[in-house]
């Protein structure tokens, strides 16, 4: 699933790229079959000075690209361009993914209105759905209200139908086609936001890989000495006990409930199961879990509880124990299942 996230900071590094007077291009993956590196969706930038940010293989192809990038810039016309990554003797790479690739390369302007607007609606973090006809550039944006941006008129009603109901699913990006034309429909939504209960020492490597892997992180912890932006650089900071925090400005959320104090381990919980929580995992003992659950009148139907939270991957220090974490939140958004991945033919089904 394309992330919201993703879209801002290339939409960022196009900005600093236009500060220093550089043209650019947008371009991403809007269809791949077999196995790739990323899938459809997958953004990056390119400057005309060679500057770029994101990667579409990996490495593999960036360097090509960059000089498709700067032709689509010359000619300002945007390029589909075609990778079969299974011809090792055309690329002599030895590339692990043999899957073949589609990569729609736009340039964009520093004045150009749609990619303006486009930039705006995207800092709003809310779910949004792009729509790109391939390969000549004609663009629209709808939102989940059904406002939209861009060349709509220009767009068939089929496909603004498509792309408004995509804006309520989780789904990658997808090329649809009708008649003789290809759009790429790509819904876009905001990172989930994951609260972790506790700034202890165990919590700092949790938290910094959880935004790695694009969860919007915020720390609940009253203790300022510990909460802050020194210990948790990019995180949000609720300095609070948990009993103070609003619930309902939590709703929707994922927690890891991690304090190492039961009192606030359980004020803790009690807010979780009040915010309507997607997931709440809690480090530690079953048998405590069940303990601090009755101490609040609940119990593991309670809520969609993980208790001991983490897959069993024989993790002892508080880094292997936040991979665990972490690899258990990933499985669960995805909708995944934490099986190895061997024998299986194709990585991202």
């Amino acid at each position: 699933m394309s992330r919201i996230q993703e879209a801002r900071d290339v939409m960022q590094k196009m900005k600093q790229a236009w500060e220093r007077k550089q043209k650019t291009a947008f371009l991403m993956i809007t269809e791949v079959r077999g196995s790739a590196y990323r899938q459809p969706g997958a953004k990056m930038m390119m400057a005309a000075d060679g500057q770029m940010h994101g990667t579409l293989s990996g490495g593999c192809l960036e360097s090509d690209l960059l000089e498709w990038a700067k032709e689509a810039i010359r000619q300002s016309i945007p390029l589909a361009r075609q990778y079969d990554l299974s011809e090792n003797e055309l690329w002599s790479l030895g590339i692990g993914c043999k899957g073949s690739l589609e990569i729609l390369i736009v340039p964009v302007e520093p004045d150009d209105r749609f990619w303006q607007t486009a930039r705006t609606v995207i800092e709003a973090d809310r779910p949004v759905t792009l729509i790109l006809e391939i390969p000549n550039g004609i663009r629209a944006l709808l939102d989940e209200n059904g406002n939209g941006w861009g060349d709509l008129a220009q767009v068939p009603d089929e496909i603004r139908k498509q792309a408004w109901e995509r804006t309520f699913q989780r789904t990658r990006a997808e090329v649809v086609s009708l008649g003789e034309r290809r759009f790429v429909i790509d819904t876009m939504r905001p990172s989930e936001q994951l609260i972790v209960a506790g700034a202890g020492h165990d919590a700092v490597p949790l938290v910094s890989v959880a935004a790695q892997v694009g969860f919007a992180v915020t720390v609940l912890d009253p203790r300022k000495d510990f909460n802050n932006p020194f210990r948790f650089p990019g995180a949000s900071h609720l300095v609070v006990e948990p009993h103070q925090a609003d619930p309902a400005a939590l709703h929707g959320s994922w927690w890891v409930i991690m304090n190492h104090q039961q009192s606030r381990d359980e004020a803790s919980l009690a807010l979780a199961l009040k915010s309507k929580p997607r997931f709440v995992g809690v480090l530690g003992p079953l048998s405590r879990t069940q303990e601090m659950l009755a101490n609040i009148g609940a119990d593991l139907s309670s809520g969609p509880l993980r208790a001991p939270v983490g897959l069993d991957l024989g993790a002892e220090t508080v880094e292997e124990v936040a991979i665990s974490i972490i690899s258990e939140l990933m499985m669960l958004r995805s909708g995944s299942n934490g099986r190895p991945l061997h024998g299986k033919t194709k990585i991202h089904a």
